[in-house]
């Protein structure tokens, strides 16, 4: 499965120009089977979303018409309200209009995200191209617990907004992530700045075995491609079962 995560830089609460752009990079990096964007791509990172978070589903409208022209996966989180709460919302979407998505569970309390969002209850997997991944979405990626594999997952997708202060804590956790659950790890952050961070990017995709397959240059908006092999990683897990060792608990 040919992934493409596209490190972007982020114009503040401005939905068209965002997909805009974000169609662009789509379009230099032709043949893919996944595109990855980052945490709420269209708008920024908004932790006081009334009059930015979406009602109408411009972006997802967006998201549906890119997979169905490329015939690919679009993936990335959007601000959402519905029925009058806000929900962080990871959008999978698939070229038949098919959508599946994940509700950000752990809200990022030290900016104040918890006060206007509501969190989600339930782990989402989705299955494409014969790879079963995992949606999490930035602060998810700190409570190794609710990524825990459970032998029912091959791949972690990480959207994030994560600043440059505590971007090696980023790199390390994705690293840990892909070895402790000996699966394939793509996290994709953004660049740029908003009212409140400046962010520097460190999106990457790692193996089970915890190297870097492909990265994106920091600080700069950029793509960077990596194939994802499920024979390799089914032939690791044979000879090396890591999983099913697993704490109880945890299983």
């Amino acid at each position: 499965m040919k992934t493409v995560i596209l490190q972007r830089d982020i114009e503040w609460a401005d939905p068209a120009e965002n997909c805009r752009r974000a169609e662009e990079a789509i379009g230099s990096n032709e043949g893919a089977d996944l595109y990855v964007l980052p945490e709420m791509f269209s708008t920024g990172f908004c932790t006081q979303p009334e009059g930015i978070a979406e009602r109408e589903g411009y972006t997802l409208a967006w998201m549906k018409q890119m997979a169905a022209r490329t015939g690919a996966a679009i993936a990335g989180s959007v601000a959402t309200e519905e029925e009058g709460k806000y929900y962080n919302r990871f959008y999978f979407v698939k070229p038949d209009g098919t959508v599946a998505h994940y509700d950000k569970k752990h809200l990022f309390t030290y900016g104040g995200e918890h006060l206007r969002f509501t969190p989600g209850t339930e782990r989402v997997i989705v299955e494409w191209k014969g790879v079963r991944i995992l949606l999490e979405v930035c602060y998810d990626l700190r409570f190794p617990i609710w990524a825990r594999n459970r032998g029912d997952y091959d791949m972690i997708l990480y959207v994030a907004s994560w600043p440059t202060p505590r971007v090696e804590a980023w790199s390390a956790l994705l690293v840990a992530r892909a070895i402790e659950n000996q699966c394939y790890v793509a996290g994709v952050n953004r660049v740029g700045t908003d009212p409140s961070c400046e962010y520097c990017g460190g999106s990457v995709i790692i193996d089970p075995y915890g190297k870097t397959m492909a990265a994106c240059a920091p600080g700069e908006e950029c793509e960077a491609t990596a194939t994802i092999d499920m024979e390799k990683l089914e032939a690791f897990r044979e000879k090396f079962p890591v999983l099913s060792d697993a704490d109880k608990y945890c299983s």
